[in-house]
C-alpha cells in the first residue's frame, strides 16, 4: 500500500511541470515528447499525483532540516528542549533560543514554517485555477466537486498553521494575480474565519469512504472534520469566542460515523514504522525513505550509542532532550514513559554495556538518567530520549519510513472530553479513561473521573537550571492551573506529536510558568509571544506586512 500511497503523493511536481502555463513562441510541430494540457484527460489517480505536488509541502512545514512546525511546537514548550552537549546542540546559541523564549523574527524555525505553508497554499491556488479554468480539463460532477472540496481543504490545513503560529496573515486565494502583487495583511479572525467557512463548504462535497484511497488525504469527511474540530477547539484564542459545542459536533461526527476508526490496543503501533494501516490514523503526513526524505525525529533525539543498539545505518545526534520536569509526571507503571522513552542502561545489539564517548564522564556506563543542569551545560547521559516511534533493526533514524500522525482517533476522544469538561457536562472522565486504559496493565490506575480532570497540574513548574550561568536558578511555581489534571493528560498521550505549545496557550500557561532555564512572566508581560514574529524575509518581500505587536521588525 505504501507504493501506492507515494505514487499519488510525490508525483504531482512531474505532472504540474508537464501542465505548467509556457510563455514560448508557438512551435510548427507537435510535440512528441511532452503532455499538453489540451491533450490530458486526468483520471482519478492522475487527479491524485497531481494533488500530491500540494501534500508535499506539509513535509517541509514539519520537519525543513529539523527546524521548523514539530521544532516550534515542542520545543517552545515544556516537554523538550535541545540542550547543549559536550559534543555541540550550541552554535552560538541558536538551539537555546526557542526554549529560553528570546527568539527573534531572523530565527530559522519561524521562517520556515511560514515559506512552506505558504509553498503549500500557492500550490493549491494553482490547481485551483488550473481545474476551474479547464487548463486541467475535468468532466463535472462528483469527482470534480471533490477534487476542488480535498484542495480547498487542503489550503485550509496549511492556514490552520499560520493561523495558529502568527495569527495576522494574508489571505490569498487567487493564482492569477498581476506582476508585483503583495496581498494585504489578514486579522486572525478573518484568518480563522476563512478557515471554517473553507472546510464546512467542502464537507458537502467529500467522500465518506475510509480506505487506502482517503489515507493521507483530505478527499474524505473524516480528515475535513478532524482538522474542524482542532480548530474550534482552539476558537477561543483564535477567535475570542469559545466553540466547544461545535468541536463536539464535529468530534461526534467521527465517532458515531462507524467508519472503523479506533484507539490502537497499543499506543505505539500508531507509531510503528509502516504505520500507514493504522485505523486510528484520520490524518497523517507520509514519509518514506525511497520517495520521500526529511522526518528526522528520532536522528535528532537518540544517543550516539543507540545507534549500536539497533545496528542503524545512521549516527544519532543526541541533542533533542526531555525535560526532566515534565517525566515526573507520568506513573512510573504507564506504558506511554516505559515504552516512548529511552532510558537506563545502553546496550549494543549483542548485549554489551555501552559507556559514554565524550565529554566529562567519557568512559563511564551509558546510563541515561533523569537529570538535566541546565539549558546551557549537560552529559550525554542526561534526560531520557523520545521513542514513541519504533526503531527497527538496520533503519535509518535520519530518513524515516513512518508517516506523521496529525490527528488520531485518540484526539478525538480527548477534543471531546476537554469540550465536555470545559462546559461542565458529564462524559469527559469516562472518554479519558478510554484513551487511558491501553497505557495501564491495571484497570484501576487508567481510571479517571470528571472531577479529577478539573483539579491542577502535576507538573513542579519552576527554574531547574543548577548552572551558575544567566539562566541559573531553582524555584517552585505552586499556583493552580485551571483544568492543569487535563493538560496533564494532553502531555501523556500526544507528546511529540507537534502540539504542546498550542495546548499550552489554550490553558493559558505557556508563558507564565517556568521549567528547567526558562523565566516565564507570570504577570503576562511576555503573552505576545504567544503569536511568533513575522519573520523578517516576509517583511523584506512585502511592505503591506506589519510586525506583530511586541516584535521589533
Amino acid at each position: 500500500m505504501k507504493k501506492s500511497i507515494y505514487n499519488i503523493l510525490t508525483l504531482g511536481v512531474i505532472y504540474i511541470g508537464m501542465l505548467a502555463p509556457s510563455s514560448c513562441t508557438k512551435l510548427e510541430s507537435e510535440s512528441y515528447g511532452n503532455i499538453v494540457a489540451k491533450d490530458f484527460i486526468p483520471t482519478n489517480e492522475d487527479v491524485g499525483a497531481l494533488i500530491g505536488s500540494a501534500y508535499s509541502s506539509w513535509r517541509r512545514v514539519l520537519w525543513d532540516g529539523g527546524r521548523a512546525y514539530w521544532t516550534v511546537q515542542e520545543e517552545t514548550a515544556d516537554a523538550f528542549c535541545r540542550a547543549r552537549k559536550p559534543y555541540g546542540f550550541y552554535d552560538g546559541g541558536i538551539h537555546q533560543l526557542l526554549h529560553l523564549h528570546t527568539w527573534t523574527n531572523e530565527d530559522e524555525a519561524w521562517g520556515s514554517v511560514w515559506t512552506f505553508a505558504y509553498e503549500g497554499i500557492t500550490n493549491c491556488n494553482r490547481l485551483l485555477f488550473q481545474f476551474e479554468s479547464g487548463q486541467i480539463p475535468m468532466p463535472p460532477g462528483a469527482d470534480r466537486d471533490r477534487t476542488i472540496a480535498e484542495i480547498r481543504t487542503l489550503r485550509a490545513s496549511f492556514y490552520y498553521v499560520l493561523c495558529d503560529i502568527f495569527g495576522n496573515v494574508p489571505l490569498v486565494t487567487e493564482y492569477d494575480v498581476p506582476a508585483g502583487f503583495l496581498p494585504e495583511q489578514s486579522t486572525r479572525l478573518q484568518v480563522y474565519n476563512f478557515i471554517v467557512k473553507e472546510i464546512t463548504e467542502s464537507l458537502p462535497a467529500l467522500s465518506e469512504d475510509h480506505s487506502t484511497a482517503t489515507y493521507a488525504r483530505f478527499n474524505n469527511k473524516w480528515a475535513a472534520y478532524g482538522l474542524l474540530a482542532k480548530i474550534y477547539l482552539n476558537a477561543e484564542v483564535w477567535s475570542g469566542v469559545a466553540e466547544w459545542d461545535k468541536c463536539i459536533a464535529a468530534c461526534n461526527a467521527i465517532i458515531n460515523a462507524n467508519k472503523g476508526f479506533i484507539l490502537e490496543p497499543v499506543q505505539r503501533d500508531a507509531f510503528k514504522e509502516q504505520n500507514q494501516g493504522s485505523n486510528e490514523l484520520i490524518w497523517a503526513v507520509p514519509f518514506d525513505e525511497t520517495f520521500t526524505e526529511g522526518h528526522l525525529l528520532m536522528v535528532i533525539t537518540i544517543p550516539h550509542q543507540v545507534s549500536q543498539t539497533y545496528n542503524l545505518r545512521s549516527v544519532g545526534w543526541g541533542g533533542l532532550v526531555s525535560i526532566p520536569q515534565f517525566i515526573n509526571t507520568f506513573h512510573p507503571e504507564d506504558k506511554r514513559l516505559t515504552d516512548g522513552w529511552i532510558y537506563g542502561q545502553v546496550y549494543s545489539s549483542s548485549g554489551v554495556a555501552l559507556t559514554v564517548n565524550t565529554g566529562n564522564m567519557k568512559g563511564q556506563p551509558m546510563v541515561i538518567v533523569n537529570e538535566l543542569p541546565g539549558i546551557d551545560s549537560s552529559e550525554e547521559v542526561h534526560s531520557y530520549r523520545f521513542f514513541k516511534y519504533d526503531l527497527p533493526f538496520g533503519s535509518d533514524p535520519y530518513n524515516m519510513n513512518h508517516d506523521v500522525p496529525m490527528i488520531r482517533y485518540a484526539d478525538i476522544l480527548m477534543m471531546k472530553a476537554e469540550c465536555l469538561m470545559r462546559l461542565g457536562q458529564p462524559g469527559a472522565g469516562a472518554l479519558v479513561t478510554e484513551v487511558r486504559k491501553r497505557s495501564f496493565a491495571n484497570p484501576a490506575l487508567a481510571t479517571v473521573t470528571d472531577a479529577q480532570l478539573t483539579g491542577t497540574s502535576s507538573y513542579d513548574y519552576g527554574l531547574r537550571d543548577i548552572t551558575s550561568g544567566p539562566f541559573g536558578g531553582i524555584t517552585h511555581e505552586t499556583a493552580p492551573i485551571q483544568y492543569g489534571r487535563f493538560l496533564d493528560e494532553l502531555g501523556w498521550e500526544f507528546c511529540g506529536e507537534a502540539r504542546r505549545r498550542t495546548d499550552m496557550i489554550r490553558f493559558g500557561i505557556y508563558n507564565r510558568k517556568s521549567r528547567l532555564s526558562y523565566r516565564a512572566h507570570p504577570d503576562g508581560s511576555e503573552d505576545y509571544r504567544n503569536i511568533a514574529p513575522i519573520p523578517l524575509s516576509a517583511l523584506n518581500s512585502n511592505t503591506k506586512l506589519k510586525q506583530n505587536p511586541g516584535y521589533v521588525n
